[in-house]
């Protein structure tokens, strides 16, 4: 039995740690609704688009080529749409909002799960560090390229961190986002990139229509290939800890289902989740300041790209 087990304190929504995707949708009836899912083809995404799907949903399944989302996609229950969408790639990430519109498929939920973390060396692309485009500037891009297509209730759901309370002083370095004034480690410019994840969440929770739903989780810590770019004894070590401490996928994917689709999840806007309950987050995560800077700063970079 993982150490995890013996924690099996449920919050006020009655789930929690050891909750799985099928147990937060246990006997709800998802058919006739639509949720879009990125970085489908493996780990706390692909059981996501599981769970729903066998819940009755239709799935938009996203990843970084055709072919993943479709051997993804073939392996849900229920009716399904692979999208290609590669989100370092503004130019890709406009094709796949093009593509999804196509489909003519109201969304009730847009789920932004994929993500890079914690590259051992500096990586830039478009001038920006890759880590800060692909899990914040790429779901920016695909989110607002798509609220015409969300339901008058409809969700979204970004995917942030614990990791953002190690961001980089300040929070968001706005003006060495290339880090091209030194300071580039691999944990805190991930925890930048989460940061931003969650300050972009509440931002968009204040501009959204009525009824619609925006929310952040921090999914726990698994062992999936988000990790596959942390040197080797890193992922040795994480491994080596999975049976003990970490998550199991199934269990990691239920936040982010929870908020996505529960009736009990209705009711939060520009909320911060952990195992399905609402969660403390950093003090720099509740800057109304820093998140409408983020905002305007995305907004600008957006239309740059």
């Amino acid at each position: 039995m993982a150490l995890i087990d013996l924690f099996k304190r449920k919050g006020p929504t009655g789930f929690g740690s050891t909750s799985t995707v099928d147990d937060v949708l246990q006997g709800l009836d998802l058919t006739g609704r639509t949720y879009l899912v990125t970085g489908v083809n493996s780990g706390i995404g692909f059981e996501t688009a599981r769970g729903l799907s066998h819940a009755g949903a239709t799935v938009i399944g996203l990843a970084r080529t055709q072919e993943k989302a479709a051997e993804a996609c073939e392996r849900l229950q229920g009716p399904s749409h692979p999208v290609a969408c590669e989100l370092s790639e503004p130019d890709s990430v406009r094709a796949a909002v093009k593509a999804v519109k196509a489909l003519q498929l109201p969304l009730d939920g847009i789920i932004c799960n994929a993500g890079i973390m914690a590259l051992p060396e500096l990586e830039l692309k478009h001038g920006l560090e890759l880590q800060f485009l692909t899990n914040h500037v790429g779901h920016a891009i695909l989110v607002l390229g798509l609220l015409d297509e969300l339901t008058d209730d409809g969700r979204v759901v970004i995917v942030s961190s614990a990791a953002h309370q190690g961001s980089v002083k300040g929070g968001i370095g706005f003006d060495n986002l290339d880090f091209s004034k030194g300071g580039y480690t691999p944990w805190r410019s991930y925890g930048q990139s989460k940061l931003a994840n969650l300050l972009f969440a509440r931002a968009l929770a204040k501009r959204v229509k009525p009824g619609q739903v925006v929310n952040a989780v921090h999914p726990g810590v698994i062992a999936t290939n988000l990790g596959r770019h942390m040197n080797p004894f890193m992922q040795a070590g994480f491994k080596a800890l999975s049976p003990l401490f970490l998550k199991t996928p199934p269990q990691g994917a239920a936040t982010q289902a929870f908020v996505a689709a529960h009736p009990a999840a209705a009711k939060f806007r520009g909320e911060y989740f952990a195992d399905c309950n609402v969660a403390s987050s950093s003090k720099q995560s509740q800057s109304e300041r820093l998140a409408d800077e983020l905002w305007t700063y995305t907004q600008d970079l957006i239309g740059k790209l």
